[in-house]
Parts: C-alpha cells; structure tokens; sequence
C-alpha cells in the first residue's frame, strides 16, 4: 500500500474508535474525530499532511 492509502486506513480506523469512545465512554472522545477530519479537510488544501511525513519517513512507497 501507498502512503495516501495508509492515510484513509489510519484516519479512517481513527474516527471510528474516537466515535465509539465518544458514544461510551465520554463525549470529549469526540473532538478526536473533529481532530482528525479537520486534518483531512486543511490536508486536501494546503497538501501538508503530517502523518504523510511520518509514513514516508518511515519507508512507506510513495
């Protein structure tokens, strides 16, 4: 897999984890989620992504 794949797959397991701890455990679980899609909207315009830095510092293929 690509690091724009490993993206979706690690923001995506993300959101779904911080939903289920928001739903219960407690609501502050949510702004992990608004965390993470916040990221992901200023990533689609400005194409920094930090955890793009970190998978491609860690070997990930481009």
């Amino acid at each position: 897999m690509k690091v724009n794949d490993w993206i979706h797959v690690i923001a995506g397991a993300m959101i779904m984890v911080s939903v289920a701890l928001g739903v219960w455990m407690h609501p502050y679980w949510f702004f992990l989620t608004v965390f993470v899609g916040a990221n992901l909207f200023q990533s689609g315009f400005s194409k920094f992504c930090p955890l793009g830095n970190i998978l491609r510092k860690m070997g990930v293929p481009e």
